[in-house]
C-alpha cells in the first residue's frame, strides 16, 4: 500500500552536548518540489500463510523495525554503500512505502531478492531497497496489497517500559498492510530525530519498540507538536492530512534538548 507523508513542521537542531545529527534528508519544501524529482517506493512484504498468520501487532512492530534496519545497513550508510544511492534519491522526493503479501513459494521467491528479512514472535517482513515506482521486479509486482488483515489473538499488553513507542490514532481504522506502512514512517520520523551515537545504541539493541492505539484522550497531547507525526497524503483508505501515527522515542533513546536559535 503506497503510504507517501510529509515531514513534521519541526526539524531537529545541532546538539550542543551530542555529536553533531546526520544531515537531515532532503525532502522538505513543498510538495510540489517533491513530486517532481523522480520517485521511487520501499516496497515490504509480509510472509502472511493461510494456516498460520502473524499477529497484527507483531507485524506493525516488525515492519518498523525493518525499515529501521534497512536504514542503519552498511550498504545504505557507507558513502559507496550499494543501496546508498537509491536510499538517497527515495527520501528526496516522496517517502512511498507499499506493503504486498507473499506466501509458499512466492514468499521464497522474494526472499531471493536482495533485501533484508527481519523476523518478530509471529511475523516475517523483507524490506528492499528502494526501487523506481514503474519498477518492480516481477516477483514482488505480481504479489497481492489486498487481504492483509490480520487480528491480535489477545489484546497486548502494556507497551515495555522505556522503549519507543509508536502510537496510533484511535479514531482511524485502517488495514494491516496499510497500518504497517504508517508504522515505518514513524520509525523513520524517529530515526531522524536521533543523532549518530543514538542511532548505534538503538541499533545495537536490536531496535526495541511497541506499537500500540492511543487512548482517546492523550491523542491531542501527542500531536501538539513535540513528537513526530505522521500525515498521509490520502492516497488509500484515509483522508489527506491524517494524522496515523506518532513516534514516541521513549526516556532511553529521546534526543537530547535541542538549542533554539534565538
Amino acid at each position: 500500500m503506497s503510504s507517501p507523508f510529509d515531514l513534521p513542521a519541526r526539524q531537529p537542531e545541532p546538539s550542543a552536548s551530542a555529536a553533531p545529527a546526520p544531515a537531515a534528508p532532503a525532502v522538505g519544501g513543498h510538495a510540489e518540489d517533491r513530486d517532481t524529482r523522480p520517485q521511487y517506493v520501499l516496497p515490504l512484504v509480509v510472509r502472511l500463510e493461510r494456516a498460520d498468520p502473524p499477529a497484527r501487532t507483531d507485524a506493525l512492530e516488525t515492519s518498523a523495525r525493518a525499515v529501521l534496519t534497512l536504514l542503519a545497513d552498511p550498504r545504505v550508510t557507507d558513502a559507496d554503500g550499494e543501496w546508498a544511492e537509491r536510499v538517497a534519491a527515495w527520501e528526496d522526493a516522496r517517502i512511498r512505502k507499499v506493503v504486498r503479501r507473499a506466501r509458499g513459494g512466492e514468499w521464497r521467491k522474494a526472499a531471493e531478492l536482495p533485501g533484508i528479512t527481519v523476523t518478530g514472535e509471529s511475523a516475517d517482513v523483507r524490506v528492499f531497497p528502494p526501487i523506481p515506482l514503474d519498477g518492480w521486479p516481477k516477483e514482488l509486482a505480481k504479489l497481492q496489497v489486498s487481504g492483509t488483515d490480520l487480528d491480535d489473538p489477545r489484546p497486548p499488553g502494556p507497551a515495555p517500559e522505556g522503549v519507543p513507542v509508536l502510537w496510533l490514532n484511535p479514531a482511524l481504522e485502517m488495514s494491516a498492510g496499510k497500518t504497517m506502512a504508517q508504522t515505518g514512517h514513524a520509525a523513520q520520523l524517529a530515526w531522524w530525530e536521533l543523532d549518530t551515537p543514538q542511532r548505534e545504541k538503538w541499533a545495537a539493541d536490536g531496535f526495541p519498540l511497541a506499537v500500540r492505539t492511543a487512548p482517546a484522550p492523550a491523542w491531542p497531547t501527542l500531536t501538539d507538536g513535540r513528537l513526530p507525526v505522521v500525515r498521509d497524503a490520502g492516497f488509500t483508505e484515509i483522508a489527506p492530512g491524517s494524522a496515523t501515527v506518532v513516534a514516541d522515542l521513549g526516556e532511553h533513546y529521546r534526543p537530547a534538548p535541542r538549542l533554539r536559535r534565538q
